[in-house]
């Protein structure tokens, strides 16, 4: 369904970058379907060598190192789908997106969902859910969030929001009421704005959330 979501958000004959980008399945579908031109970035030599055989061009790399070989703009549209949460540096990485490609297309889970907070308050131990599947002793994700914590942080990066695309029960629910409580995951599409962090908007008042 993420796959979908995603590929819909890309124009036909795009430039597209996927961080993370796994066996290469998403973008050899960009290829085959969209006819974009395609490369992927890949630490796990397994996976690596999954997008290999499906013939998509693949780079052995870890984000932490960041995106340093890559020209500002030179791609149309990066990808980071569920990986966001693993990695050492996400604002930094954040910011090099925005800086080699037109557009981001973020996929992150949303630790502000009614379930996770279910769990917490009854249990009293770190949560376990179809989206967060792991014990806290052998989870790779090191920054987990919400979606207004995502928001504040855009605000201070300067990076602007153009969709922000609740996931509820394995379905896209754009403009979903109380979102961040009911959704499990979000799509993120996102552009640097021309000013800089110092000059963002001042955070509003904090509102009514959940």
């Amino acid at each position: 369904m993420t796959d979908k979501l995603l590929m819909e958000q890309i124009q036909p004959g795009s430039r597209v970058l996927d961080l993370g980008c796994g066996d290469g399945r998403l973008l050899a579908r960009l290829r085959d379907e969209r006819d974009a031109s395609v490369l992927g970035m890949e630490i796990d030599i397994t996976q690596h060598h999954g997008a290999i055989a499906r013939g998509v061009p693949v780079i052995q790399a870890d984000l932490d190192e960041g995106l340093h070989d890559i020209p500002d703009l030179a791609f149309d549209y990066v990808v980071l789908s569920q990986t966001l949460q693993q990695v050492l540096h996400p604002k930094q990485l954040l910011e090099e997106m925005v800086r080699v490609a037109h557009q981001a297309l973020v996929v992150v889970p949303n630790f502000g969902n009614w379930r996770i907070r279910l769990q917490v308050l009854k249990q009293g131990r770190a949560p376990v859910t179809e989206v967060l599947p792991y014990e806290w002793y052998n989870t790779p994700n090191l920054h987990l969030m919400s979606m207004h914590d995502f928001q504040d942080l855009m605000r201070i990066l300067g990076i602007e929001i153009l969709k922000e695309i609740p996931i509820i029960k394995h379905r896209a629910v754009e403009k979903a009421w109380l979102a961040n409580l009911r959704a499990q995951q979000i799509l993120y599409v996102l552009q640097r704005q021309e000013q800089t962090a110092e000059h963002a908007p001042a955070k509003p008042a904090t509102p009514l959330t959940f």
